[in-house]
């Protein structure tokens, strides 16, 4: 082979060497689960065959209708609420506790899990009492919350905002503990202190924990919305899950179930945007 003919084929070679590296990759086919609408149709599945269990048990007249009624007994406790004007009230007037509480709870979970995780002087201060408050039952602090603040909307919005602090209070401060260390570094060799080193290192490092804890703290205002309302509470839906068991309305007390799981899961959908943003712009 001459040296022209030997030129003429190495660039031959390399030109399809490089058409070749220049080709799109083949599109992987997403999977099912990644499909538009797809997962929202799969969450779906199993309170639909709930509901056919619930129905078809009701129907069979497995149980008795004060045991378990059915969807339509169910359907009309809530139309005849609606009708007196009470169910929205006592909607209305549970959201805004929870969201009062939940709100309060926060803001204190996320300033005292910040100064803990930051400062080993009021780590090794607080971190015991607070660790022994954590473990005191919800309604232990009724009756002490009643001696304090009477009857009335500041104590029931107290509970729910302490069973909302120890979420997030607990979250953030395990979070700022266990942020890499030699991010910290970098950034004080950069000249970053205070404040602007926990917002430019250590803040972004810890927004996951942060929501994580904020989720669980509004599941937990949910669950002590509950509790705050047996503090002598004439509405809301704590206070319509006892009157319907002392009255024998089991059709209400399941409609206020369910009410409690639909605005719980609102309430959490909401949050879940907001995660996805703040990572978005943290990350």
């Amino acid at each position: 082979m001459t040296t022209l003919e030997y030129t003429e084929a190495a660039t031959h070679n390399q030109a399809e060497t490089s058409t070749a590296y220049n080709q799109p990759a083949p599109t992987q086919k997403p999977r099912l689960l990644d499909r538009k609408g797809v997962k929202t149709v799969v969450g779906l599945l199993v309170p639909l065959v709930l509901f056919v269990t619930w129905w078809a048990l009701t129907a069979a007249e497995v149980f008795t209708a004060v045991q378990l009624p059915s969807p339509s007994a169910v359907f009309e406790a809530a139309v005849g609420l609606v009708q007196r004007g009470d169910l929205w009230l006592h909607i209305g007037i549970s959201v805004q506790r929870v969201l009062l509480g939940f709100g309060i709870g926060a803001v204190l979970g996320m300033f005292f899990g910040a100064v803990l995780g930051l400062s080993r002087w009021a780590d090794a201060l607080l971190t015991p009492i607070l660790g022994a408050l954590r473990a005191v039952p919800s309604l232990a602090w009724v009756p002490l919350l009643i001696l304090w603040m009477q009857i009335g909307e500041d104590s029931k919005v107290t509970l729910i905002a302490i069973g909302a602090f120890f979420p997030v209070f607990t979250t953030l401060y395990a979070g700022l503990q266990h942020v890499d260390p030699h991010l910290v570094e970098a950034g004080r060799a950069f000249g970053y202190k205070g404040f602007r080193l926990f917002k430019t290192i250590q803040l972004p490092a810890v927004v996951p924990a942060i929501f994580s804890g904020l989720r669980l703290a509004l599941a937990q205002a949910w669950l002590f919305l509950v509790a705050a309302e047996l503090i002598a509470s004439s509405m809301g839906l704590g206070f319509l899950l006892t009157d319907s068991q002392n009255n024998g309305r089991t059709d209400r007390l399941i409609l206020a179930i369910i009410l409690l799981a639909l605005l719980g899961k609102i309430t959490d959908t909401v949050l879940g945007f907001a995660e996805k943003r703040a990572i978005a712009r943290w990350s």
